[in-house]
């Protein structure tokens, strides 16, 4: 029989869609933080390993995280979210950058200005039980058993339906991306994007293909973007980036192809003639305000690189009718 926390090759549960807020004794509710999906396995005799939405290391990056196992009372698989505060919220963006990083100097560098926390929310396994096929309330219990927080280590905390309205609003009031409503009795399927499990944000945001990219003046640049419809790579507009940052040196270090990456010809204008064509390896993540009619994006903001999925992973709204960033 086969053991979740020896075989370490967690693939977290999805959130399926953004929705208008609203309130359900079905489900319960909590804060959306933006940070990088993380699954902890902590065992407090052996260690401490976190791997990420694809199940890469994330330790040796996030080094004061290495005692967090401590913390458990008995061996345990968490999910959840590594987050590092930035003027006392979640950022993106410090996160996204320690992800990048390799050098061991700079990551202790990092570690000591803005240093990270796993914020637990699941719990899929206890003292050798497999949790995964029990109710989602259930499993919240076992989460608070499982661990004492610590600065590390944190529990996320759960709101019922009569707060949920008012979460938000705080939400929306504090500038953060919003909250999560989760059904009590929802199971935990591996890889699956469920309709259990539904997020409320105060922006969208949506995950693309970096296929190339358009020098423009005053230090900037135009990231070229594409998605997958129907397994095929298409282009879908811009969003501007300084070329300061290292976001862009990854970007202008990939590999160059003399032609558009793409499936279809990309239309003209809009300085396409202009674009350095890269092959499409890398993944990142724009904000924006909402959809337009035709698909595009009302003001556009380039967030970030996501080292956590793969450019296959990012399918075209028109199919998935949502935006799915999780």
């Amino acid at each position: 029989m086969s053991d979740l926390f020896a075989e370490k090759r967690i693939s977290p549960m999805l959130i399926a869609e953004n929705v208008a807020p609203f309130a359900d004794k079905q489900y319960l509710y909590e804060m959306k933080w933006d940070g990088e999906r993380c699954v902890a396995y902590l065992d407090p005799k052996a260690g401490t390993e976190l791997r990420n939405k694809r199940n890469v290391r994330m330790l040796p990056k996030m080094p004061e995280l290495a005692e967090i196992h401590r913390q458990a009372k008995k061996r345990c698989i968490l999910d959840g979210e590594l987050l590092c505060l930035v003027d006392g919220k979640p950022s993106f963006e410090t996160i996204q950058h320690r992800s990048l990083m390799s050098n061991r100097y700079r990551i202790e560098v990092e570690a000591q200005k803005y240093p990270a926390t796993f914020v637990a929310f699941d719990c899929l396994y206890y003292d050798g039980e497999d949790l995964t096929l029990r109710p989602l309330a259930e499993r919240k219990e076992y989460l608070q058993k499982a661990v004492t927080e610590s600065e590390r280590l944190a529990v996320s905390r759960v709101f019922d339906a009569g707060q949920a309205l008012a979460l938000f609003q705080l939400a929306r009031e504090q500038g953060l991306e919003g909250i999560v409503a989760k059904r009590k009795d929802s199971l935990y399927f591996q890889g699956k994007r469920t309709k259990s499990w539904l997020k409320m944000k105060n922006l969208m945001d949506d995950d693309f293909v970096v296929c190339g990219w358009i020098p423009k003046d005053n230090h900037r640049t135009s990231i070229v973007l594409g998605q997958y419809d129907g397994g095929k790579l298409m282009y879908k507009g811009h969003v501007t980036l300084g070329v300061g940052g290292p976001a862009f040196a990854k970007i202008q270090a990939q590999t160059r192809v003399l032609r558009p990456p793409f499936d279809e010809p990309v239309p003209a204008g809009h300085g396409n003639e202009e674009a350095r064509w890269v092959e499409p390896r890398l993944v990142c993540v724009v904000e924006f305000m909402h959809r337009t009619k035709n698909g595009g994006m009302r003001q556009p903001v380039f967030k970030g690189l996501r080292e956590d999925k793969l450019p296959e992973e990012c399918i075209t709204y028109t199919k998935k009718g949502v935006d799915h960033h999780d």
